[in-house]
């Protein structure tokens, strides 16, 4: 690899490249399952199954953002950015998945891809971006080191892909300096 290239390239999908994209999403999701990453998904995710989960977000993604990192042997990672949508929530977006390949880590596909969905959130006119990821993965290193803050920890919040219960921490990204537009509403 030409050490001035970039580790991958990124480009947002929309629903239909999503779509073509699936068997290669899927085969990466189930992976990173079969790996131990929780992602929603617990041990025994089919590649069929995980591909089923992309052409199902591809046919109601219409504005979440899907953007995917592709080096020389394909897909390298992904990330999935979907703005919430309750009127006391209309300033965040969260991070639903974040999924590097295993023989693309520790070549800053990781941050790439986090400062992409940070990028879409602001596109989103979304201040605020969260995600929820298991306390203790080696993926809180990456968003302390991209200026996001640990909310909180909530014991027991989930199943990892073994059945074994694990902790969830919530991180927080405040992208602009500016607080949403409440109309003053919700001061005390």
């Amino acid at each position: 690899m030409d050490a001035n290239a970039p580790p991958a390239q990124l480009r947002r999908l929309d629903a239909e490249a999503i779509d073509a994209a699936a068997a290669a999403l899927g085969a990466l999701l189930a992976a990173a399952v079969a790996e131990g990453a929780s992602l929603g998904f617990l041990a025994g995710l089919t590649p069929e199954q995980a591909t089923r989960h992309w052409r199902d977000l591809a046919a109601s993604a219409q504005d979440s953002a899907v953007i995917v990192a592709e080096d020389a042997e394909g897909v390298a990672g992904v990330v999935v950015v979907q703005p919430l949508h309750a009127a006391f929530q209309a300033h965040r977006a969260q991070v639903a998945k974040l999924i590097v390949h295993r023989r693309a880590r520790a070549r800053g596909i990781g941050a790439a891809l986090m400062r992409a969905a940070e990028d879409e959130a602001r596109r989103m006119s979304r201040p605020v971006l969260t995600l929820m990821t298991r306390h203790g993965s080696a993926s809180e290193r990456l968003y302390r080191a991209l200026g996001w803050t640990l909310a909180g920890v909530i014991p027991h919040d989930s199943l990892a892909p073994d059945g074994t219960p694990v902790d969830g921490a919530i991180w927080v990204r405040r992208l602009d300096a500016a607080r949403p537009d409440a109309g003053g509403r919700g001061r005390r």
